[in-house]
């Protein structure tokens, strides 16, 4: 058996994941043995939320411990915006290798400029969103490199390791980055710690990219969608509609399940692996994701949206004989995570980082914890980011902002276009699960919660200088 003096670190996060569909939360219909198995074993978090529920801006702030207005990845890395997480970031990876840690990272990245935003001919044959993210500080201390920037090709993929030659896949992604991790881990040096990321793709659409094994653990006639399913045509965020209706939806949300479960037969395997080769007791295992899905509640597909399908995340943790077996109904953003887990590891938080170190409230067992977690959605696509500059407006004062604390989630929308309508919207989570009754603020200063609620969320906007308008 290795020395037990630093503990490893194996972080697995899947993308567009809701903390509603597994298995031991009790909602979707969703089979998650080894999942629920896992918890069982672990600290989950019940208010696990991400602080921009979109792709991009979760990772960055994953990864650095602050919000999307410092890290300045505020929307997805794509075509028509120069968004990319800054070489000069100090991320958790940076400081793990600096702390003698084997660093990998395995599987959907999306961090770096796309390529075609400088070339339209890249040596690595990158396409749309996508990037080869080269041997160096873009990579953040990642030392071992299986991964590709952002395409959605699950049962087809590809990756770069460390030259422009892609390698081009027939298999299921997840299934594939599984035997590319538990290779990282067989072929670790037994003389360092190590640290690996693992980002799996699916369940993000497109939802019929998986396995038929999966597919065929259910019924379509079985499928119940939530109470908040409301109306049979769905549109995104932003209002364009989106094919199919009922019908449709339950076939989507059948195959996102089937989904969720080839991940937790996959994740199995790790678990697996990591006892046979006696490393369970002295690895921290995170299994989370980057945000949630919609899938037709309130008449909405994806996310960007600040209902608790799209802002809520599964989030269990597991380090036997150190942390308890609990459930913590602790406030856990993204910012808080890279803290966190450098505080469990006994390594220094950067000075840059802005979010909480969450780890004695789970050694600990207490309650508490932040009073509210704060979320952002900023117009990012590029036709929007346009109208906004050809009416002289910063895109980045507009969107949503929010605040969530146990019981509320208190949001001000200023539109994605400019021109539209700001509201401002109560929630009570405790007697309105499904958020199917917020309540319209018309006058915030005069309401007992929501004034509360607003302060708050103007001094975060000022701590972080945030050009949202509060008028």
């Amino acid at each position: 058996m290795e020395s037990k003096q630093q503990p490893n670190l194996i972080y697995i996060f899947a993308d567009q994941w809701r903390r509603q569909a597994v298995g031991y939360e009790g909602e979707d219909q969703v089979i998650t043995p080894a999942i629920d198995a896992f918890a069982e074993e672990s600290v989950v978090f019940s208010n696990a939320v991400t602080c921009s529920p979109l792709c991009s801006p979760h990772r960055a702030s994953l990864l650095t411990g602050r919000y999307p207005m410092s890290t300045g990845v505020y929307t997805n890395c794509k075509i028509g915006a120069d968004v990319m997480l800054r070489p000069e970031e100090t991320c958790i990876s940076d400081v793990l290798l600096d702390s003698g840690y084997q660093t990998g990272y395995i599987g959907k990245w999306h961090l770096d400029l796309p390529e075609l935003n400088v070339t339209d001919e890249p040596e690595s044959g990158a396409r749309d969103w996508d990037a080869y993210t080269p041997p160096g500080p873009k990579r953040h201390g990642f030392q071992y490199w299986y991964s590709y920037g952002a395409w959605d090709e699950h049962l087809a993929p590809h990756y770069w390791k460390d030259s422009p030659e892609k390698i081009q896949v027939n298999q299921w992604s997840v299934e594939h980055e599984t035997d590319q991790a538990l290779n990282f881990i067989k072929n670790r040096s037994s003389k360092q710690p190590f640290a690996l990321f693992l980002s799996w793709n699916p369940p993000h659409s497109p939802f019929d990219q998986v396995p038929e094994k999966y597919k065929q653990l259910y019924k379509r006639e079985q499928i119940v969608l939530r109470e908040n399913v409301n109306q049979e045509t769905f549109g995104v965020h932003t209002g364009e509609p989106v094919d199919g209706g009922l019908e449709e939806l339950k076939e989507k949300q059948l195959n996102y399940f089937a989904a969720i479960s080839g991940i937790d037969d996959q994740f199995s395997r790790i678990l697996r692996l990591l006892k046979d080769e006696e490393l369970d007791e002295n690895t921290i295992v995170v299994l989370t994701s980057d945000h949630g899905e919609m899938m037709g509640s309130h008449g909405l597909m994806a996310k960007h949206v600040w209902y608790e399908e799209s802002i809520g995340v599964p989030f269990c943790i597991r380090w036997p004989k150190v942390l308890p077996q609990t459930r913590t109904d602790v406030l856990l953003n993204s910012v808080d995570i890279m803290p966190t887990l450098l505080s469990l590891l006994q390594l220094d938080i950067p000075q840059s980082v802005e979010g909480n170190d969450l780890s004695s409230f789970m050694i600990e067992q207490g309650n508490g914890g932040p009073e509210a977690a704060y979320l952002c959605g900023y117009p990012g696509r590029k036709e929007a980011i346009e109208a906004f500059r050809e009416a002289g407006l910063d895109n980045t004062a507009y969107g949503w902002r929010a605040v969530r604390t146990k019981q509320y989630t208190y949001v001000i929308h200023h539109g994605y276009a400019p021109g539209e309508k700001s509201i401002r919207l109560l929630y009570n989570l405790e007697k309105d699960k499904f958020q199917l009754q917020p309540e319209k603020i018309e006058d915030s200063l005069k309401h007992p919660i929501a004034r509360g609620l607003e302060q708050k969320l103007r001094t975060w906007l000022k701590d972080l200088k945030d050009p949202f308008l509060l008028e």
